[in-house]
């Protein structure tokens, strides 16, 4: 599931629709709505972003979360190490390999980290 995924299937909890419902109100099939949930399906467009925020009431902050946690929820992600150092190859290499086998607070830990340094 990306973090896309996981915010549009909170929101339906929160509100308490079915997906099915969402969909049709959207103009998408319940089945796309589905696999954008399980990260099945890459980032949405900007239209069906707005679309979600309206159907959601989000505004101001709450969009631009949303529209910022669209951005980095491409479920199959290409890192490319071309012209950076050789520690930064080797960093992507290693989080290849290692993802699938780090938990959820070493996750948000490495996260805190790079998002020190912007």
């Amino acid at each position: 599931m990306t973090p896309f995924g996981q915010k549009l299937r909170d929101l339906r909890a929160l509100k308490g629709v079915t997906q099915k419902d969402m969909a049709r109100a959207l103009g998408v099939s319940a089945a796309y709505l589905s696999a954008l949930e399980h990260g099945n399906r890459g980032r949405p467009g900007p239209g069906l972003i707005r679309q979600i925020c309206d159907y959601f009431g989000l505004i101001w902050d709450d969009a631009e979360d949303l529209k910022r946690i669209a951005r980095v929820s491409a479920p199959r992600v290409v890192l490319d190490t071309a012209g950076l150092s050789p520690l930064a190859t080797e960093l992507a290499a290693e989080l290849v390999e290692s993802i699938h086998r780090l938990d959820d607070q070493t996750l948000q830990w490495i996260l805190d980290e790079i998002r020190a340094t912007k």
